[in-house]
């Protein structure tokens, strides 16, 4: 990839801990990427993990110079994917979960012309027309419990906040990651919470989605995680902190 010119879409992975997934779903990116007209890069961000990750990730961009690697020391989802998405230089930017629990290839549906119109969509695997393959049914209970405390508290307007696939223009990027403060599970809701009332238009991408055994999701914790961090997002907003200021970004 010619690193003069800005790429159309940047994909921006965080990895913690994931060595083993890691390779798997780079080379099926780098397969789907191959068959694309348009100019990308994949951003992975090593997250405080043990395992070799990073070094993983370095042995592949070695022979695949569209990869970059970042090394973010403290743990937290939210970090790893704010640092990701603020290098990112593509015009849309997406956020894939290192599992590839959605095919590579329906990022399609992200980009013109699907997202004509539309500043953030993200994936959902509710409704009619997406589709959850092999999920037990006490998981799609434990999502949906955390849905409802989300749409019941934040925000009412999506189905599944929290589906790791995610899609910002880069004008959307800069300015929300500019100024995003969660680093926990909060960090989606606190980005489509300042998203709406900032007045962008966000579209929901119905997807495939495939169970991973290995999904680290914990009802309680994680449900009383995200009651704590909504009250958090809403008294950062009351308090005036997610204003831009000159110091950000």
């Amino acid at each position: 990839m010619n690193t003069d010119t800005r790429p159309l879409l940047s994909i921006v992975i965080p990895a913690h801990n994931e060595a083993k997934r890691l390779p798997p779903s780079l080379g099926k990116i780098d397969a789907f990427l191959k068959t694309q007209p348009y100019q990308s890069e994949v951003i992975v961000v090593e997250n405080g993990s043990h395992d070799g990750t990073a070094e993983v990730a370095r042995r592949f961009a070695e022979t695949h110079p569209y990869v970059r690697v970042i090394e973010v020391d403290t743990r937290g989802k939210g970090l790893a994917v704010k640092a990701g998405m603020l290098a990112a230089r593509g015009d849309y930017r997406f956020i894939c979960d290192a599992d590839l629990s959605m095919p590579i290839e329906e990022v399609v549906r992200f980009l013109p012309p699907h997202a004509d119109n539309y500043d953030i969509l993200i994936a959902t695997r509710e409704g009619k027309e997406s589709r959850r393959v092999g999920e037990p049914e006490y998981r799609h209970i434990m999502g949906r419990i955390n849905n409802w405390i989300i749409k019941l508290t934040a925000l009412r307007d999506f189905e599944d906040t929290q589906c790791g696939f995610k899609m910002f223009t880069r004008h959307a990027a800069e300015d929300l990651f500019c100024v995003q403060r969660m680093s926990g599970i909060g960090f989606d809701v606190e980005l489509l919470f300042i998203a709406k009332r900032r007045g962008y238009k966000i579209k929901e991408v119905p997807i495939t989605w495939y169970f991973d055994s290995d999904s680290r999701m914990r009802l309680v914790q994680d449900s009383l995680n995200m009651l704590r961090e909504i009250w958090t997002i809403r008294k950062n907003w009351r308090k005036g902190l997610y204003e831009k200021r000159r110091t950000d970004c």
